[in-house]
């Protein structure tokens, strides 16, 4: 057999579709700088170009055996480039209109409204997680939130420990943490 990169498109395609690796990176290598060539003039950004390049070998691996290529290697590659270009102006084109959206929002003080029933919502939403809590630590959680106890406060209170106060407050966290999400438990708590 020929060395690896003395062979054709054709036989590297054969190659590939049968699990050899090396067909894949001869191909990787012989196409690399041309499909990037051709996203950096398309986007004028080199690191979407990279990122869309990689993209394409790595959808092109991923369906290695399942290929079907009618027209030429560098055809299909360029357009599964292309379809890839076209997908990101897009999603940068809604990002785009979304900021402006939000830029005309906000300076129309319109932002103020939609913030406060966003938050309303939101603590309803924690309102009904802290009330599934179990009661005995909901009763702890919200002496310590809402009533601003300390925990000797609450174990006087109550009747229990400090360390059982810290022990409630600490489940009711991760309860509420696994419950809310980390993301809205940060915000909150």
């Amino acid at each position: 057999m020929p060395p690896i990169n003395a062979l054709s498109d054709l036989e590297l395609i054969s190659l590939f579709k049968e699990g050899n690796r090396r067909a894949y990176e001869e191909i990787y290598f012989r196409y690399w700088g041309i499909l990037f060539g051709h996203a950096r003039k398309m986007l004028n950004n080199d690191e979407d170009a990279k990122d869309l390049v990689q993209d394409v070998f790595s959808v092109f691996w991923s369906n290695g055996a399942q290929l079907i290529i009618t027209n030429s290697l560098p055809a299909y590659l360029y357009s599964m480039l292309r379809y890839k270009v076209f997908d990101l102006i897009d999603r940068k084109k809604v990002k785009s209109d979304y900021l402006s959206t939000l830029e005309s929002f906000i300076e129309k003080n319109e932002y103020s409204t939609d913030f406060r029933v966003r938050e309303k919502q939101m603590e309803a939403i924690i309102a009904k997680e802290v009330a599934g809590l179990p009661a005995k630590m909901r009763e702890v959680f919200e002496l310590s939130r809402k009533a601003n106890l300390s925990y000797r406060e609450i174990s006087e209170e109550l009747g229990i420990s400090e360390n059982t106060v810290k022990t409630q407050i600490n489940n009711a966290l991760k309860i509420l943490r696994s419950r809310l999400g980390a993301a809205v438990f940060m915000l909150f708590f």
